[in-house]
């Protein structure tokens, strides 16, 4: 449908927690729809309703070209003790990167664009797709993942990027 803007790190709303979401309507069905817009012409494999300003838990993902996977009011209910690193960044720091270590086993619970709850487990980079999102839901940029000393050299990377 269109494309929105994406609120760029350390936007403040970046930082709030969203809200679940509780009307199943050709409004979220428009939203759904904008999301997917924006992650492809962002270029990312998942973007969040908070990505856009919109304070929902809702966000799609892209893993294989042309399938997108929705999620509302996603919520982890069961993690794997083993974890795995793996390179993540953010459609509101584009070109910035780094290493996390999450769970590389996931059960969540989420419903579909009708509202009809779904449980599915997952693992590896769905898993961290999954797991990256939620925190985003959750008002926690990927970058607090990182120790101190990573995060602080990222972000001073990523303000003078964006100095004139």
């Amino acid at each position: 449908m269109a494309t929105r803007p994406i609120l760029p790190y350390p936007h403040p709303g970046l930082s709030e927690i969203c809200e679940p979401v509780t009307v199943f309507d050709g409004q979220l069905q428009d939203l759904v729809s904008d999301l997917i817009d924006t992650m492809r012409a962002a270029p990312g494999v998942g973007i969040t309703a908070a990505h856009i300003g919109v304070k929902q838990r809702v966000f799609v993902l892209e893993l294989t070209p042309g399938t997108v996977l929705t999620y509302v009011n996603p919520e982890i209910i069961g993690r794997a003790t083993q974890t795995m690193r793996h390179v993540e960044g953010s459609v509101s720091m584009p070109g910035f990167t780094d290493e996390v270590e999450r769970p590389s086993k996931i059960e969540v619970r989420f419903q579909d664009i009708d509202g009809t709850e779904h449980r599915q487990a997952v693992e590896g980079f769905h898993a961290i797709c999954i797991q990256h999102e939620i925190d985003q839901l959750d008002g926690i940029f990927w970058v607090k993942r990182l120790s101190k000393l990573k995060r602080d050299r990222l972000v001073k990377k990523w303000e003078k990027s964006r100095k004139p």
